[in-house]
């Protein structure tokens, strides 16, 4: 097969792994910089070009693409479906796991544990938002935030209310979330491959920070994961559309909760921590999958 990765910097360990996945089972493998992908999407036949050449002949493609070009990155990969490549996951199920309120809300309608979370626009709905979430201690999320980017934890109501005023002030969007103290600083992420948890492990947040991202200074640590946090995994995922991400979970009192849902998971804390060969599991999805204009939306939706 021939497949393309849509990835900025060929040289992350992500993407490297998978090159030395496909590689290794006799694939031709090509990393393409989506922000240097060009699109000619007037004519019939729907086509994109990389540094003077036009992308032929790819019988699937594995989006790599980051939080901060995801409008650019998605349309890219758009016209890849509409060619009829296989997207490894689409491009609409990006654009529903990108944006943290849409996600939380699909999320909801189909029953899925989560933190009781508010979402309001006006200042003078504020001390109502908080009374929604039942109070301090709480979490504030901005929802363009990444890798625990703008996620604050507001210990008391003062507290919370001066941090969701100043963004509120700054026009930013926030979620508001009740805090998880029994998850004790920990987090579990869940690496869902085709409709299955293919590899897990716990982050362990570092001493005097509740934030467990790797990019925060967590620790990854091997985990046992239940058959409940299993099926919640798989169910969210399956939920948003995606074939391959990075579910993570908080184990709170009343069960599994899902706090976010990521469309292009880091390999290596997973890898390492789990020792499974997650990038080798994406392959073979391909390998099974992989048929020409195989999408749901053929990138039209």
């Amino acid at each position: 097969m021939k497949i393309a990765i849509l990835s900025r910097n060929s040289r992350l360990y992500s993407t490297r792994r998978l090159v030395e996945a496909a590689k290794v089972q006799g694939h031709q493998v090509q990393v393409l910089d989506p922000l240097r992908c060009y699109m000619n999407i007037t004519s019939d036949k729907p086509s994109i070009h990389y540094k003077g050449c036009e992308l032929t002949g790819f019988d699937a493609v594995i989006p790599r693409i980051g939080a901060s070009i995801t409008f650019y990155g998605t349309a890219v990969l758009r016209q890849f479906e509409m060619m009829g490549v296989f997207p490894v996951n689409e491009s609409v199920a990006i654009s529903r796991a990108r944006d943290k309120l849409r996600c939380l809300q699909l999320l909801s309608r189909e029953g899925i544990g989560l933190p009781v979370t508010g979402f309001a626009h006006s200042p003078d709905d504020i001390d109502d938002l908080l009374r929604e979430v039942e109070g301090a201690p709480l979490v504030i999320k901005l929802l363009e935030g990444t890798q625990g980017v703008g996620v604050v934890l507001a210990e008391t109501r003062k507290a919370a209310e001066s941090v969701i005023q100043a963004f509120m002030g700054l026009r930013q969007n926030i979620l508001v979330q009740e805090f998880i103290k029994e998850a004790g600083g920990t987090d579990l992420r869940c690496l869902v491959v085709g409709g299955k948890v293919v590899a897990s492990m716990m982050r362990r947040a570092k001493e005097g920070e509740f934030r467990s991202n790797l990019h925060r200074g967590g620790t990854p640590e091997p985990v046992k994961l239940t058959p409940q946090e299993r099926a919640t995994a798989v169910r969210a995922a399956k939920i948003v559309g995606l074939n391959v991400c990075g579910v993570d979970i908080l184990r709170s009192d009343r069960g599994p909760v899902v706090i976010e849902i990521n469309a292009s998971p880091g390999l290596e804390g997973i890898e390492t921590a789990s020792g499974v060969d997650v990038a080798g599991r994406i392959i073979q999805f391909i390998e099974q999958n992989g048929k020409p204009h195989r999408t749901r939306t053929r990138g039209k939706g």
